[in-house]
């Protein structure tokens, strides 16, 4: 595992109710949520709309029983605030923030690209977290001050260090004024940059832009559960994680994201600076 940054030290979090730790606890959570997601991938599932382009599954409310059941039987004193049910609050400081399935829409068509999200904040820091891909069994998971891995590998973000070289990845949300803005940004970034991707799991495409995957990644209209993991991991990757908005470092209520090295960060802000985009 890759070491901590200098002015970090590892975070000392409790152990669950049979002595595991919490970054165990989330990736065996995760896990177990994604072998269940996988089994019931291209089968027949019932779909929801909780908007105009926002989907839900029977298999997305499966799938967060599972990790709810399993990670308050170890925790249960956590707080939770989980993508498909009402946050609870808890008799701890610490709160688990899950996503079932991150990139619903990708799992619902027969896109074999989702994951699943598990993560330990206190307040809005998140302290560890995993984002476990279950078609390709990846789990990207960090704790505070320990490093990010990739199946237990450290990761890093990318050390490209010229935008025009950079591939960047960006998703659109489902707010449709603020996704139309984007576009157009994106428009008149192009062909400046080498190339976008568009993959449909905003959690998924941060813990790449982590590893060094893609080059860079940004997002305008995101919840808790879609970052939880992913900034940590890309903190803990030596990646810069700014909100979007204030661009002050993001944390786990920031609506969105930038996230890359400092290098392509400044080079993106340079781009953009006055687009309506940034001023959302």
């Amino acid at each position: 595992m890759s070491q901590p940054a200098p002015d970090e030290q590892p975070e000392r979090l409790p152990l669950s109710a049979t002595g595991r730790t919490a970054l165990a606890v989330c990736e065996t959570a995760a896990r177990r949520a994604g072998e269940l997601a996988l089994r019931r991938f291209r089968t027949d599932i019932e779909v929801n709309f909780k908007g105009r382009a926002n989907v839900v599954t029977d298999v997305d409310l499966a799938c967060e029983r599972v990790i709810l059941d399993y990670v308050r039987a170890e925790f249960p004193d956590f707080g939770v605030l989980s993508e498909e049910s009402e946050p609870v609050a808890g008799a701890s400081p610490y709160t688990l923030v899950a996503d079932p399935i991150d990139g619903t829409r990708n799992f619902a068509e027969g896109i074999p690209h989702f994951c699943v999200v598990v993560a330990i904040a206190r307040g809005d820091e998140v302290l560890a977290g995993v984002t476990y891909d279950p078609v390709r069994d990846e789990a990207f998971a960090a704790q505070k001050g320990q490093g990010a891995t990739l199946n237990g590998e450290p990761i890093t973000v990318s050390d490209r260090q010229d935008i025009g070289e950079a591939v960047l990845g960006f998703d659109l949300g489902y707010d449709f004024e603020q996704a139309g803005k984007l576009l157009q940004m994106a428009s008149r970034l192009w062909p400046r940059t080498q190339s976008y991707r568009l993959m449909g799991s905003s959690a998924l495409s941060i813990a790449y832009a982590a590893s060094g995957r893609i080059d860079l990644y940004f997002h305008h209209s995101l919840s808790p559960w879609d970052i939880a993991s992913g900034i940590l991991l890309a903190h803990e990757a030596g990646a810069q994680v700014l909100d979007q908005r204030t661009l002050q470092p993001a944390n786990l209520f920031s609506p969105g994201l930038i996230i890359s090295n400092q290098t392509l960060v400044q080079q993106f802000l340079d781009m953009t600076d006055g687009d309506p985009w940034r001023s959302l």
